[in-house]
């Protein structure tokens, strides 16, 4: 039995499961995934950023729309 702990898995290296080794893998497990996350959320936040810019454009975009069917008729009305 104790050959069949020892021996090496497919693809993993082998290690000794001592609660310390387990503690110290964990906590570099969970500092991946933090890390993964911390990016994740920079790109939704640029993400969110270039949407931001692009509906201010279109209400400015409209606005202008609308002040120049205001002002059009003016223009056209006195010579």
């Amino acid at each position: 039995m104790p050959d069949d702990r020892r021996r090496e898995r497919y693809g993993f290296e082998s290690f000794e499961c001592a609660p310390a080794l387990r503690l110290e893998a964990q906590e570099r497990f969970f500092a991946l995934q933090h890390d993964a996350l911390v990016q994740r959320l920079d790109k939704i936040e640029i993400s969110l950023e270039r949407l931001e810019r692009r509906l201010w454009l279109a209400v400015f975009g409209a606005a202008a729309a609308l002040l120049a069917q205001a002002v059009l008729p003016l223009l056209t009305a006195n010579p």
